[in-house]
């Protein structure tokens, strides 16, 4: 970001219209200066949250590798208690599809708890009742 020097001089003869331009320029560099250091903050801060944001998918990726792994080594683990790998693997596989499913009914019990918003209904009946009572005066 360049910064200017203000090279506005103000003399004491100059006129008010002289006065009111150097003020309106010297306002204008002010406002301009400041739009071009919040973009740089926010380039900053935007680089900053890509960089966070690739770092979590990055985490989220070797989570799922890690589940895939630990469900292959729980089957294996099923095999060599003496099940057949056919009943292993899909033992592991309803065990992953009875949490979904309990994951699943928690889920469809939390949205039925969010309720309307009645306050915003109320103030909103509120204010439309005190327009059409304003119209009809």
């Amino acid at each position: 970001m360049a910064t200017r020097p203000t090279t506005t001089r103000f003399d004491a003869d100059a006129s008010i219209g002289e006065l009111v331009a150097g003020i309106q320029q010297d306002v204008t560099g002010l406002v301009r200066g400041q739009i071009e250091l919040a973009k740089a903050e926010l380039r900053e801060s935007a680089a900053r949250a890509g960089l966070g944001a690739g770092m979590i998918a990055l985490a989220a990726f070797l989570v799922l590798l890690a589940i895939v792994l630990i469900s292959i080594a729980l089957g294996y683990g099923l095999v060599a208690l003496g099940l057949h790998p056919g009943w292993a693997f899909l033992i592991v596989a309803v065990f992953y599809l009875l949490l979904a499913v309990v994951l699943g009914l928690l889920a469809r019990s939390r949205f039925a708890q969010i309720e309307p918003p009645v306050r915003v209904r109320r103030v909103a009946a509120r204010a439309g009742q005190a327009l059409r009572r304003g119209n009809n005066a």
